[in-house]
Parts: C-alpha cells; structure tokens; sequence
C-alpha cells in the first residue's frame, strides 16, 4: 500500500494528490487510508521514507563497496539511465519535495536537507577515498567537489522532467566527472 501512495505522490506531488486518489491508487476505502496512516502529511511523509528507503538509501549501499570513481560513475549512470526510461517524467522524488513541500514545512525542509547531507557525504567519502589512491584531483576538497557533485546531481534530476535525453544528462554528468580527474 505505501509504495502506491509512493507512486501517486510520486506522479502528481503532494498538492495536487487528494486522499481519494490515494485510496484509489491504493485499492482501499478513504476512511481505510485515514485510519492506517492518519493525514496526507502523515501519508506524504511515510511514502517519501519509503522512496528514500528504496532509491537513494539502497543507491548509496550498492555503490559504497565500488572503487571511487566507480561508485561515483555507478551513480550518476544509474540516475542517467532512471531518468531516461521514466516516461511519466518524474523526476526524483526527494527533489520534488524540496521544491513542493518543503519551503512551507519545517519537518519536510529538515528531512529533505539530511537526505541531500548523506548523499553529499557519500560523494565526500569517496572523493576523500579517491584522492588518497591517486584516481581523483586534490587541487580541490573533498568537500567542494561533493557539494559540486550533489549540485549536478540535483540539476540533473530537475532537468531530466524536461529535456530527459540521454545525450543532454551524460553531458552534464561529463562535465562533474572532469573536474575529478586526477592530477597525474
């Protein structure tokens, strides 16, 4: 039931979603929906843990074992190639609550802001990794070049709900990968 409110969410975002098209989408009554999750919020929130769970949490666990750079590229191929297939134009979900939800709710805001950190900290950990073995620059922190990569990551996941050709993401994920070559 979760993942069909994830994907009704997912679909039309958190305003334009009305508890009726939940129950819909989630083969039960409106008053089954209250009584399991409470309010949409309440619903909103645990279908967006859900997706987290289940895209960026389980992104991040299968590419931290890769070498750097690997997990890295691993990455944001996997987000080219999601973003390419969806032909609903999506986007991602965690972006589309920073943009919908959460500049009006300070939970929302927080939980959006600690997501993006741990995505953010495991590019750090891998550049920092990277850097070491000789495979990423160290003309720059680790720092910097993840909070350049989460910024491309993010423009990338906003531009794919418009222009989600495979030519136009690889090139704008190219362009993060050169600033990461190594000195040598």
């Amino acid at each position: 039931m979760l993942e069909a409110a994830m994907r009704r969410f997912w679909h039309r975002g958190y305003e334009q979603t009305s508890m009726r098209d939940l129950a819909d989408e989630m083969g039960i009554n409106s008053a089954s929906v209250y009584n399991a999750f409470g309010d949409k919020r309440s619903l909103y929130r645990r279908a967006l843990d859900y997706y987290l769970e289940h895209s960026v949490r389980d992104r991040v666990a299968r590419f931290a074992p890769l070498p750097p750079l690997s997990a890295i590229r691993a990455f944001f191929d996997e987000i080219v190639e999601r973003s390419i297939t969806d032909k609903q134009q999506r986007g991602c979900m965690l972006v589309n609550a920073a943009l919908e939800v959460a500049p009006h709710d300070a939970a929302f805001q927080k939980l959006v802001a600690d997501e993006m950190m741990f995505i953010e900290e495991f590019f750090r950990r891998c550049i920092a990794e990277g850097q070491q073995d000789g495979t990423i620059t160290s003309k720059r922190s680790a720092e910097e070049l993840a909070t350049t990569l989460l910024s491309v990551l993010l423009g990338i996941r906003v531009l794919a709900r418009t222009r989600p050709q495979r030519q136009v993401l690889e090139r704008a994920a190219g362009g993060a990968f050169a600033l990461l070559r190594s000195d040598d």
